[in-house]
């Protein structure tokens, strides 16, 4: 396990001064870029060798996403390597021990080159000792787009430089966000007050996000957004975020408590 502390800042809130759901994902994802950076196995280490992690899967539940000022601790469980896969969970916790936010996550190594996979070095295998997999809901790793469902069409959207990361693909966050942005829009348009309440949402969310391929700047998203029921009778929204062939970049999965 490895953790740190952080305080809840200005620039990671929303207009109403919570956390953002994609500062969220930053926070798991520099948690691991830290414990990643103690080594052996150092970005630097990855970078020489043209190799580095790409994450296949996201599924986060938040309790409740956490204020301005809040004081967090950020900690991250690497549980198996196995092949060239990595699996590891994340949480943020506040200072007095209540789990804000807790998440799986699924880790490919991918030779950059060749754009295939490549097998665990023992370098890497020392740099994120196993631990103990934490208690969370299960859920498939895969995201099925539904059969039956309503189906909503929303605004294409733009990849600007604010998307990207230092690899100059979109941050896995971004592609949560536009999701969002797209229910949001679709909410405005439709007068859909589920649509909306789950944009204005703060607590009580699933979310998971599967990656198909990487988007640049300057590519244009088509949101797809299909409406359906799962089995306890609350709605269930999957959003296909597709490039101009209609294969979907990410697929996102967003769903009340």
């Amino acid at each position: 396990m490895y953790t740190f502390d952080s305080k809840i800042r200005y620039t990671e809130c929303d207009m109403e001064g919570y956390l953002t759901i994609e500062s969220l994902v930053d926070y798991f994802q520099d948690c691991s870029t830290f414990q990643t950076q103690l080594g052996p196995a150092t970005m630097e280490y990855l970078a020489k060798d043209g190799i580095a992690w790409v994450i296949s899967s996201w599924h986060i539940v938040i309790n409740r996403l956490p204020k301005l000022g809040e004081n967090v601790t950020i900690g991250t469980v690497p549980y198996k390597l196995s092949g060239f896969l990595g699996l590891r969970n994340f949480f943020m916790d506040t200072d007095s021990g209540e789990r804000v936010a807790i998440a799986n996550s699924v880790w490919s190594l991918i030779n950059l080159q060749k754009g295939t996979p490549q097998r665990v070095t023992k370098e890497i295998e020392d740099t994120y000792p196993l631990d103990k997999e934490l208690e969370m809901e299960k859920a498939p790793r895969k995201i099925k787009i539904p059969e039956d469902a309503r189906v909503y069409k929303a605004e294409a959207k733009k990849i600007g430089q604010h998307h990207l990361d230092t690899n100059n693909h979109v941050n896995n966050g971004q592609y949560i966000r536009i999701a969002l942005t797209a229910c949001k829009s679709v909410a405005l348009e439709t007068g859909n007050d589920d649509l909306k309440a789950l944009d204005e949402a703060r607590e009580g969310m699933h979310i998971r996000a599967e990656y198909k391929q990487q988007a640049h700047l300057g590519d244009m998203i088509f949101p797809v957004i299909y409406e359906s029921k799962d089995e306890e009778g609350r709605n269930v929204y999957v959003i296909s975020l597709n490039d101009e062939n209609e294969k979907p970049y990410s697929i996102v999965e967003l769903v009340r408590k």
